[in-house]
């Protein structure tokens, strides 16, 4: 831990000295919520979000907060370490021109519904899952799809001597239609509270656990969580396909999977908890995680060490130094492709509009690793070698 600032109602546990003030207010809110619960945890990768600062770590007493997890419910990550030693120049181009083929990008979505079973199965009550119904047909074009922004297909080289291959992506519109519908009645509630619910301008408007409305919330959050799952594998699915033709690989081990926003019940200091986790990775002792970097940035398959302090998380990447509109204006891009090329990464920066994803705007992932390490120890360092995202 990098310091503990105890003004607040509950104290701030901070794993960063560069936190922007917008964030710490953020946080500062957090530790002022009447469910908060010991502490609010504050990881190495933070930076300014909608109500929460991503990379903020908070449990909660009798309540869940759909701000707090987010509107790409069950983002996460996806890892699969390869059978093969080395991967050539060529054979890079030609998986990442097949992946574009195969897999729709940024906006776009399969013309056709994927098959029933593609889809995690969400049970028989549309009362249940009213948003999950309502959105079901669309999300069945959605399932393999990759989203836009920082979500990534990466292949990597590890000091293990293995190639790997990683995925970076979440629910699609089904989990954003899912914490829109749950924070505008979150909202609504706390108008009817009037004196004493969170203030409106905190972004930060609750849902009881003892509610049906808030029950209702944890119902559809999972599956939005299975759904990102299943997204990220049906990806996965065709990168192992793409890699057999284009390489010859016969061996992939089975897949890491960890999702960094969502919410769980957990018992931390002796009380059983929600712990919401925005942009922040689990990291029980011995259980494995991914910390991607930027593009062109080293990844991390780590181990956690159940360190209470951080409710038992770590980071869930490098975290932004740069807005995306700021990034856009104030790069170069001729120096963020000359970082890129230096590296000898096959990468997607070639517009100004890319520049949000250059790795100017993020942190150093280096030093995001070494702010950490009483939360986590490295496993296997990934160093790129192609990247493809939205």
């Amino acid at each position: 831990m990098k310091r503990a600032i105890n003004t607040e109602k509950i104290p701030l546990l901070l794993w960063t000295d560069a936190l922007e003030e917008e964030a710490m207010v953020q946080a500062r809110h957090l530790a002022n919520l009447e469910c908060a619960f010991h502490h609010v945890a504050i990881m190495a990768d933070a930076h300014v979000g909608y109500g929460m600062p991503i990379g903020g770590v908070l449990a909660t007493v009798d309540a869940v907060i759909p701000n707090a997890v987010g509107v790409d419910i069950g983002c996460g990550m996806q890892a699969v370490r390869t059978g093969l030693a080395e991967v050539s120049i060529p054979q890079l181009k030609r998986i990442l021109a097949a992946l574009r083929a195969a897999v729709p990008l940024g906006f776009k979505h399969h013309r056709k519904p994927r098959p029933l079973e593609a889809m995690p199965d969400p049970g028989t009550s549309e009362r249940d899952l009213p948003v999950v119904a309502a959105e079901f047909d669309n999300a069945r074009h959605q399932i393999g799809t990759l989203g836009g922004g920082n979500h990534f297909i990466e292949i990597q080289r590890g000091n293990d001597g293995r190639i790997w291959l990683m995925i970076h992506s979440g629910s699609r519109n089904l989990g954003y239609k899912v914490a829109g519908h749950y924070n505008d009645l979150a909202v609504q509630l706390a108008q009817k509270a009037g004196r004493g619910a969170v203030p409106k301008e905190w972004q930060l408007a609750l849902l009881p656990l003892a509610s049906s409305v808030g029950q209702r919330y944890l119902r559809e959050m999972e599956y939005c969580v299975a759904f990102a799952r299943a997204n990220r594998g049906e990806m996965m699915a065709v990168l192992r396909e793409i890699m057999v033709e284009a390489t010859g690989c016969d061996r992939f081990d089975p897949p890491l999977d960890v999702a960094h926003n969502h919410a769980a019940g957990e018992t931390h200091f002796s009380r059983p908890v929600w712990v919401h986790r925005k942009g922040a990775t689990r990291a029980f002792a011995s259980e494995y995680g991914i910390i991607p970097g930027c593009q062109g940035s080293r990844s991390y398959i780590v181990r956690g060490l159940g360190n209470p302090q951080s409710f038992m998380s770590c980071s869930h990447g490098a975290g932004r130094v740069l807005g995306r509109k700021q990034a856009q204006r104030v790069l170069d891009l001729r120096e963020e492709i000359a970082k890129l090329e230096k590296s000898n990464v096959l990468h997607s920066l070639r517009h100004r509009n890319d520049l949000e994803e250059a790795p100017g705007a993020y942190k150093n992932i280096g030093e995001v690793i070494a702010n950490q390490l009483d939360l986590i120890e490295v496993a296997v360092e990934l160093q790129p070698l192609a990247v493809l995202k939205g």
